[in-house]
């Protein structure tokens, strides 16, 4: 059997199993395209859930941490956790509301994937000077778009990409309505205005129920576990007063309670405001923390900036680590849908410095700022045995 003899459904069988299920192979994606067009054992969503999978990015969740970033600790999560458990509370949710499974799963999976190494601090260290370059601002949600339909160009339907752009988990409502969205003029205008200013992006709103239930599970996922990961580190958390189950189950059943058979997604007040104040406790006593933070203002701070110098110095040396590390394997694995320009023609030196640091896990980072940079300070990690 030759490769591309991709097998298909006889029309009998699949009109059996449409009678059956009633399943829909509706999509909107950039380009039509035959390779992405939706099927019955292969639907639109499903189609961007196994685009993610794929993606050369993925990977790099696994050493991408959350908020404990220089703990020598297996226990402590990565991003590649937080992605599946905003999955599998979002499908719950979704479950129990009769939404598109495959659709919550598509958006979960990919909504961190433009996250920078060292959570929200590296985050927040990158926008700084890609801001101060630009006059544009770097947001990980806006990001992540940009990883899975510009830099590899892979033809993600619009829900999905929809899903990704709104999740923004640091901002949380009450209730959420999905705003609807006419096609992808409108959504590159949405991606545009979060690039020209901050107030935009507070303005988000997922165009689907699905898009809405991710972006509530962002919060449900990171807060209890967050916690857990706060006392493995040794950070005093005994202000918690609720563990993590107790959290996910509670805000999953008022969430459904609330919601079933309505075209928004609600839950009770009490419960939202439950879950802002643990917000509210978890930036108090763990990400504004002393003892959290001292790593990324003494080290982490500088070393962006001096990385970031150091390759925008690359451009244009073929034999450097920005192009050899990071433009060659792009333009090498952006496969199908490349485009006849490429990246580099496509993109700003400081466009591309920034997409470079953002893919970097958290080890290539520091790595990295070893091999280019004998003047950068040293991290010191809390080691395995140190207590």
């Amino acid at each position: 059997m030759a490769k591309s003899d991709y097998l298909k459904l006889s029309d009998e069988k699949a009109r059996e199993i449409e009678d059956t299920l009633g399943l829909s192979v509706k999509q909107v994606r950039r380009r039509v395209e035959d390779r992405d067009r939706a099927n019955l054992w292969r639907p639109c969503y499903i189609r961007d859930i196994d685009k993610i999978l794929h993606h050369p990015f993925y990977n790099r969740y696994t050493d991408k941490t959350q908020v404990f970033s220089f703990y020598k600790d297996d226990d402590i999560t990565r991003r590649a956790l937080h992605v599946q458990l905003v999955s599998r509370i979002a499908r719950n949710i979704g479950r129990l509301l009769g939404l598109d499974l495959d659709l919550i799963e598509a958006i979960a999976l990919g909504h961190d994937m433009g996250h920078t190494p060292f959570g929200h601090a590296g985050e927040s260290l990158l926008n700084e000077i890609y801001h101060s370059r630009t006059g544009r601002y770097f947001n990980h949600n806006v990001h992540s778009v940009r990883v899975l339909d510009k830099i590899f160009n892979l033809n993600i339907s619009l829900d999905t990409l929809d899903g990704i752009l709104c999740h923004n988990g640091e901002l949380e409502l009450q209730e959420y309505r999905p705003q609807e969205i006419s096609g992808f003029n409108e959504f590159d205008q949405k991606v545009e205005g979060c690039y020209i200013s901050r107030e935009n992006i507070k303005k988000l709103i997922p165009s689907t129920l699905e898009g809405c239930v991710v972006r509530v599970s962002d919060i449900i996922a990171y807060i209890g576990k967050d916690r857990q990961d706060a006392e493995r580190a040794g950070v005093d958390v005994s202000y918690k007063g609720t563990d993590n189950s107790y959290m996910i189950n509670n805000f999953v059943v008022n969430i459904v309670e609330n919601s079933f058979g309505k075209d928004y997604i609600k839950m009770d007040k009490e419960y939202f405001d439950a879950l802002k104040k643990a917000k509210s406790d978890n930036y108090e006593h763990i990400y504004l923390a002393d003892s959290v933070n001292e790593q990324y203002r003494k080290c982490l701070k500088p070393m962006f900036e001096m990385l970031y110098e150091k390759l925008v110095s690359q451009y244009g040396d073929k034999n450097s680590l920005l192009h050899r590390h990071h433009i060659d394997y792009v333009n090498t694995r952006r496969g199908y849908y490349q485009t006849e320009s490429g990246y580099i023609e496509e993109n700003t030196v400081d466009d591309i410095v920034v997409d470079y640091i953002a893919s970097m896990t958290d080890d290539y980072f520091i790595d990295i700022c070893g091999h280019l940079l004998p003047d950068a300070p040293t991290v010191e990690y809390k080691g395995y045995f140190s207590k």
